[in-house]
């Protein structure tokens, strides 16, 4: 029975049980809230730049303005919070169209600094903008109830919501790419020219894979500040992108969950390196709390080199090199 059942399907599973079982095996909620709304978006930054081959340096843009307008939905009008996130999906595809219009025509390194461009032009409407609260940003932002009726106070409960939304993504980015929208990104990705001849309407396939990404890039910074009760200019700025493109690359860009595995261990290792504090290596002190961003840099310039096609694309390969040495028609 399990041997029909869809891959996607077998990726929800596993993220759901892997969920459940996260908190019994002692890790908190508000760490787990993390690496959730970050791993919404990672896959959000995989579904463009992993399946199209376009590199996006502007994502943080969209994730930064979803959070801000989750954030000051709730706090201002009284919004709950499934309107809070579907406000802040809306804010990044109303975005995403905007700057992918501007964008979208160019390739390779032109199309990655036109988005980065864009993106810094939102971060500094967002240093200068009223609703945003400058350097302060938006603090205490409060977990209103779930329609209005479900309490989302405790921390559990708010981590089972987010749990939900992102198995939503997901499943919802991976019914997008079985479908024929999907194949359509692929055939543009391995050979543009001919999707054209086909007569594809290239730039309109682009523009709608960028938009649907942003919008889920928006929906993961909402829920950021709707968990975490935060949100900043760190969420906008392009280290927001870089931190994006590191998870993708480490856990493996291209591939359904790779950037949740890449999430998860970025979240953790600067989670872990800031608790260290300063350890003593003979004369030396040695601040690791102050260092997280070029100890990660290093650890994730180890991975490149060692594996190229990130943790779950390595597993993979070596899955299949595996399998085919012990298939009847294998060496």
């Amino acid at each position: 029975m399990t041997s029909s059942m869809k891959p996607s399907t077998k990726l929800l599973i596993g993220i759901l049980l892997a969920g459940a079982i996260a908190p019994l095996a002692g890790l908190y909620p508000q760490f787990l809230m993390k690496c959730v709304a970050l791993s919404i978006f990672a896959v959000a930054f995989n579904f463009f730049t992993g399946n199209l081959g376009l590199l996006s340096i502007g994502h943080a843009a969209f994730f930064g303005m979803g959070a801000y307008a989750a954030g000051y939905a709730t706090k201002a009008w009284n919004f709950t919070p499934e309107l809070a996130l579907i406000l802040s999906m809306l804010v990044g595809a109303t975005l995403g169209i905007l700057m992918g219009g501007m964008a979208i025509r160019r390739q390779g390194i032109y199309f990655a600094m036109i988005t980065l461009a864009l993106a810094q032009m939102v971060y500094f409407v967002c240093v200068q903008a009223p609703f945003t609260g400058a350097e302060d940003g938006l603090q205490r932002i409060p977990r209103r109830p779930l329609f209005g009726m479900i309490e989302l106070s405790n921390d559990l409960s708010m981590y089972a919501f987010s749990l939900v939304v992102l198995v939503a993504a997901v499943w919802g980015l991976q019914k997008v790419m079985e479908g024929p929208f999907g194949q359509v990104l692929f055939a543009i990705r391995d050979n543009e020219p001919r999707a054209i001849s086909l007569g594809y309407e290239v730039q309109q396939y682009k523009l709608s894979a960028f938009a649907i990404s942003a919008a889920v890039a928006g929906l993961a910074g909402g829920m950021k500040a709707l968990t975490l009760g935060f949100a900043g200019l760190p969420d906008a700025h392009w280290t927001q992108s870089g931190n994006v493109i590191l998870m993708c690359l480490l856990g493996g860009l291209g591939t359904p969950l790779g950037p949740i595995i890449g999430a998860i261990f970025v979240v953790g290792l600067e989670s872990r390196l800031a608790g260290l504090g300063t350890i003593q290596l003979g004369p030396l002190a040695l601040d690791l709390s102050t260092k997280v961003p070029i100890i990660i840099g290093f650890i994730f310039m180890i991975c490149v080199l060692l594996f190229r096609r990130g943790i779950v694309g390595e597993i993979k390969a070596g899955l299949e090199t595996v399998k085919s040495k012990t298939s009847p028609g294998g060496q």
